[in-house]
């Protein structure tokens, strides 16, 4: 990842070779771009597992995912990728909602929102971020999570639980 730099008091991380450009949510604008993608995602067939009480979420996402962040990618001023965690406990953090708009994928967006995800979630003191998937329908998404070191916990329901330890991320 290249360095964060400053625009319009928001965070951008910017990688060279592509469009993206990643923001941290913080104003009420962005707020609704994220709501937008998230409701998006959750209509992805076979996931409604994994928005059980999504209303709630929804109506306070700065309070869900408060002391964690709320990424959002931008192609050309599009909003067209989210990637968002949450505070468990002082170590652990849950990354959630990672989506990438359909026409946007095989960019190499996702790995960049990860990596931009685990790069802050260090940054604010985390030490591992934790995650479910359902390999069933995120099949791609579950492959890059292995390949960028993540680690099987549990399996329940066809949902598998996963783990990064963050000293082993840079």
């Amino acid at each position: 990842m290249a360095g964060i730099t400053y625009r319009s008091n928001k965070k951008i991380f910017a990688k060279k070779g592509n469009n993206l450009m990643l923001f941290i949510v913080k104003e009420c604008s962005d707020i609704e771009v994220i709501k937008a993608l998230f409701v998006e995602y959750s209509h992805i067939k076979g996931a409604e597992s994994c928005f059980v009480s999504f209303d709630k979420e929804l109506n306070d996402l700065e309070g869900f995912y408060s002391g964690g962040a709320i990424l959002a990618g931008y192609e050309d001023d599009e909003p067209v990728a989210c990637v968002a965690f949450r505070k468990i406990s002082d170590e652990t953090c849950e990354g959630k909602r990672l989506f990438i708009k359909p026409e946007y994928r095989g960019k190499g967006y996702a790995r960049i929102m990860i990596k931009a995800m685990t790069d802050k979630a260090s940054e604010l003191g985390f030490k591992e971020v934790v995650f479910t998937t359902k390999p069933e329908v995120m099949s791609v998404g579950y492959g890059l999570y292995k390949r960028m070191g993540f680690e099987e916990l549990s399996e329940e329901n066809g949902i598998v639980s996963m783990r990064i330890d963050l000293c082993c991320t840079k």
